[in-house]
């Protein structure tokens, strides 16, 4: 993301926040395309590559979550949802629905700068000593860690930029235990006042999604182990 212009897609069905926001992220060097509703964003994701979509949730007929869960089946470019909904559990929704991250309105358009701008850094290039493993074995799936892929057989598994995050995050240091406030922390989540408790959350949630991805048997994890007192540890065979 360093060497090339960030493309993002931003949806809202608000003609005014539409502008006002792509005209903010072209200002501080984004290319920016904008839809008004969910169909519209599909031509466009039909058409395009997108580094980022910024979606709104409250949308008349298909609203940003079942976009979301839609998108989902198929790509992996990070979502940042915006809702008018701050409820822990509302955002929570989100997550679950896939959304690497949320923002609640009203906000400042710098915050929006800064969560942008945390997504597209939670891929960097990964360098690792000579000797290290350069694949990752979990069962039938395999992780090569340079290029940060995720394969089972010829199937690629499709990673979103914080379960991709995560994966970066265990493998740096398998058979270790990492806490949640550390996962919080490398993830580059908000930890203002009152919401260290909804963040740990989050990355529960987070770890959810990624263990249907990797376990035979989600609700029993192998390969992802919660650690009693500790948090989540990578087992890799």
């Amino acid at each position: 993301m360093n060497e090339t212009v960030a493309h993002l897609l931003i949806v809202d069905d608000d003609e005014r926040i539409r502008g006002l926001l792509q005209k903010f992220l072209i200002r501080h060097g984004f290319m920016t395309s904008v839809a008004r509703d969910a169909a519209h964003a599909r031509r466009l994701l039909s058409g395009l590559e997108f580094d980022l979509i910024v979606l709104d949730v409250m949308m008349p007929g298909e609203d940003g979550l079942d976009l979301t869960r839609a998108l989902r089946e198929t790509l992996s470019t990070p979502i940042l949802l915006l809702t008018a909904k701050g409820e822990a559990s509302e955002r929570i929704k989100g997550l679950e629905a896939g959304a690497d991250d949320y923002l609640p309105k009203p906000f400042e358009p710098k915050e929006l700068l800064l969560r942008i701008n945390a997504i597209l850094r939670r891929l960097p290039a990964m360098t690792e000593p000579q000797d290290a493993p350069k694949v990752l074995h979990l069962g039938s799936i395999r992780y090569d860690l340079e290029r940060g892929e995720m394969w089972q057989g010829q199937d690629s598994i499709r990673l979103t930029a914080t379960e991709a995050a995560l994966m970066r995050i265990f493998s740096a240091c398998p058979h270790e235990p990492v806490s949640r406030a550390q996962l919080v922390e490398d993830l580059g989540r908000d930890k203002g006042a009152g919401a260290e408790q909804a963040q740990e959350r989050a990355v529960d949630v987070q770890i959810t999604r990624l263990r249907r991805k990797i376990e035979a048997d989600p609700k029993q994890p192998r390969y992802l182990q919660t650690v009693r007192g500790a948090g989540y540890m990578l087992v890799p065979d």
